[in-house]
Order: C-alpha cells, then structure tokens, then sequence
C-alpha cells in the first residue's frame, strides 16, 4: 500500500507555489445541525492531530507549469469525511475554478459522508455533483487521483466522475468501505488496480511518478485548437490495389502497419485513457487517449480512437465516445483510425450490448462540434468500422478496404460457392479508389499519391 501522505505533504510535491483559497465562514450550532454529543470534541481532537480546519485543503497551484485549483483530501481528519463545510469549500474551490478558467485537480482521501451530520452530510453529493457539472459545462478538465482510501460518495462523485482518473498502487478504491462490505466479499476487488482492470480508472501511477504525470495530462487537457486533425501519411503500400481480391489482401497482411505504428508516427507524446465506465475495457481492440503534435498550427493537443485490427468489443466503442464527448468538451479535435474486420458478434458481446455500444459511438462522431478527422488503415468491417467514422471527413489508404460486409460473409449469405468470394469482393467495390467514386472517401496526394485532392 501507498504511504497515506497528509493533505498539505502531498500539495508540497505536487507544487511549488500552492497558495489556499480562504474558507467560506459557516457558524454551525454545538456539535453540529444534529446536535451530535460530543460531534465539537472530535473535531477539535482532529484539528489538533492534523493542523486543519476540516478535511479537505483547497487552493491554486502549478503542476509542471500548468496552473489548477487542487483540492486535497485529509484523511487524518474525521477520516477524510464530507460534512456541510466541507461541501462549502469545495463549492468556492470549483467556482474559483471557472472564474478564472482553471481545471481542477482533485486529490481523494475520504471514507464517505460524516454520520455526526446525517442526511445534510449526504446531501452534500448532490452540491459536489452539481459544481461537477457546471465546471464540465464550461469546457473544463477535472483529473483526479485516487488516494488510500477512496470511498463512499467522495469516489461516486469527485474520484469516478472526473474526465480522467488516476489512482495510486494498492489505494483502497471503491464505493463499499471496508467496515461496510459483505463479510464475504473479495478485498482485491477494492483496490485501485481492480478498478483499472474494470474500466474506472485510467491509470495507477507510482507516487514517485505522479507530479510529472498530471502535469503531462494537464497540458494535454488544457491546450483547446478548433483546426482539424491532419491526415497521417500512409505507411505501408503507395500504389492502388488492382482488384478486390488484392484490397483485401493487404489489409489483412500480418505486416501491414497497425494503429500503434501510426500512433507512434503522427504523436510526439501521448497518454492513453482506459475503460468505459461501465465496467469494461478493450485494450486488444480500441487504443484511445490525447496525445502532442507540432503542426502548421503549433504545439497543439489531438485525441485519438484507434481499432487495432481486431474485432472490436462494446468496451472499446463506448471508450471511443467516451473519448469524443470529452475531445467534444475540451475543444480539442480528434483523430480515429478505423481498422476492424468488424464489431465482435460473440454471445459475451450481445450480453455486452453490442448494438447499444455501436449506436452510442455513432451518435458521439454525429453530435460532436469538435472536428473529427478519419483514416481508414487496414479492414473497413461494416457497422463496427463505420461507427468511428467521420462522415465527409474520412481518408482511407492504399493498403485497405471498406465494406458493407466482408467478402466471404457476401457470399455465404448470397449462397454463393465459396470459390466466389474473390468476385463477390470486386461487385461490392470495396478497393479505396471504388469508394473515391463512390463519394464514401476523400482522397489526397498526401494518403493516396496519384488519386489529386476530391471531396465526398
């Protein structure tokens, strides 16, 4: 486990130049609105252990350049618990924040509500929720780290409804807190890396790691470019297929370049988010995070969706929209590549909701007001390639194929012999210079040399 750090220890690593935001007054009754016996005493008993006022520690700072409102979490006081003054300065820590256009960071460490405050302690989520929402409405990026421990309303609220989550090795992380869990249940389940495993959280990143890793994030979060993605230069063959047979060929071609090659091309730095939120993640399928490139614009931040040229399960498109609507927020434009033989069509994917993952990726691209820029690199699968899809804005090149159905699916449904699967392949047109005819594609010099600039 992660050495549990004091508020202000933690803030002291993290910046150089933290500087607290003075604390709303509040003049609360003896020991508290629910005159709990003996509630002042163990405040004030906290207070002498830890040096603070309450449990959270709020203010401005630098993280590797990056000006944030940081709000650090206390755990030595009253275990890190939400009351009403807790809700107060979290509420002026997030309205400072869109005052002055400050992302915010924060810094977990909480068991959950303060039982000495009932309901009005609880209650105090919905503030937090709605300050969430407002700061997420005006475009600004909320990172989180979750801390040993992360728990109750505090990981329901400011850990798992940040825009990216980090957490430490071996945190304690989930909405059960260990006193309130069945007797019976899996402690490994709660950590911050069964949460990673699960698609809550993006990363667990090493103390020693993580100033350098929220100011990378930081500056990726907080650079918003309303000029479209650049077209990546192929990187495997130049020259047209001659037939369908031959567009199918390459694309499945073990050495053909694949999304990371493409990645690693186009960015000088990237950082990857992880999971859909919803319990499940598709590393093997769906690559998607934010990444640096210097540009006829400058040094400017892209995000990206990339199929790897697998099957792509619900995980990975619900993390491509997930992806979207954040770019969508920032103001940051986004790259997919789109290479799949198709959506994955197992019974677990079904079980899975396929279909509503699709459909959620497919309004993600159409409702986005950021520009999203497509290039097709391998297999163009159907629905499951077509959903990350630009529309009017997708390249493919020459290595690749776009369809509405495989060739050999064509031709078992047409009940074709197999042998046929070749010709099936030239009737759907599915060669990158067909789609160009067709108006699916762009084309350009820069992807497809020889093809002249045309517009779908």
């Amino acid at each position: 486990m992660t050495e549990r750090l004091p508020a202000r220890r933690l803030l002291a690593l993290l910046t150089d130049d933290f500087t607290e935001l003075p604390p709303p007054a509040r003049n609360s009754p003896p020991d508290g609105p629910l005159a709990w016996p003996g509630y002042d005493a163990s405040r004030a008993r906290a207070a002498g252990r830890t040096g603070e006022s309450e449990s959270v520690v709020c203010g401005t700072g630098r993280i590797e350049g990056t000006r944030a409102v940081l709000i650090a979490f206390e755990f030595g006081f009253l275990g890190g618990s939400l009351g009403q003054a807790t809700g107060d300065r979290l509420e002026a820590a997030y309205a400072h924040a869109r005052a002055h256009r400050l992302p915010v960071v924060p810094l977990i460490a909480t068991g959950g509500s303060r039982m000495q405050e009932g309901m009005l302690a609880l209650t105090q989520l919905q503030r937090v929720a709605r300050q969430s929402a407002l700061t997420r409405a005006a475009g600004l990026a909320q990172l989180a780290v979750a801390r040993d421990p992360t728990t109750g309303g505090g990981w329901a609220t400011l850990g798992a409804g940040a825009d990216v989550t980090l957490a430490l090795p071996g945190a304690q992380v989930g909405f059960a807190g260990s006193r309130v869990r069945p007797p019976d249940a899996d402690p490994a389940a709660y950590t911050a890396e069964a949460q990673f495993a699960a698609g809550s959280v993006d990363a667990v990143v090493a103390p020693e790691e993580l100033r350098r890793t929220l100011g990378h994030w930081l500056r990726l979060l907080t650079r918003p470019s309303g000029a479209p993605a650049p077209v990546p230069a192929p990187l495997g063959a130049t020259d047209a297929p001659d037939s369908g047979r031959e567009a199918v060929r390459r694309a499945r071609a073990p050495e053909r370049p694949r999304a990371r090659a493409y990645l690693d091309a186009y960015f000088t730095d990237r950082r990857e988010i992880s999971g859909d939120r919803c319990g499940g993640t598709d590393p093997d399928g769906m690559l998607c995070g934010f990444g640096t490139r210097e540009d006829a614009h400058g040094t400017r931040t892209i995000a990206y969706a990339a199929q790897t040229g697998t099957a792509t399960r619900p995980a990975g498109f619900r993390t491509a929209a997930r992806l979207i609507r954040l770019a969508d927020r920032l103001g940051v434009p986004v790259l997919t590549l789109v290479d799949t033989p198709g959506a994955a069509n197992d019974a677990a994917a079904e079980r899975q909701g396929a279909g509503p993952a699709i459909a959620e990726l497919f309004g993600a691209v159409a409702a986005a007001r950021t520009p999203v820029t497509t290039l097709l690199i391998g297999e163009g699968g159907s629905g499951g390639a077509l959903a990350p899809a630009a529309p009017g804005r997708t390249w493919a090149t020459p290595d690749s194929y776009f369809s509405v159905i495989g060739p050999e699916a064509a031709t078992a449904i047409l009940k074709r012999p197999p042998e046929r699967a070749d010709e099936t392949a030239d009737l759907l047109r599915l060669r990158p210079q067909d789609l160009a005819e067709l108006g699916v594609i762009r084309t350009s010099e820069q992807v497809f040399p020889g093809t002249g600039d045309r517009r779908s």
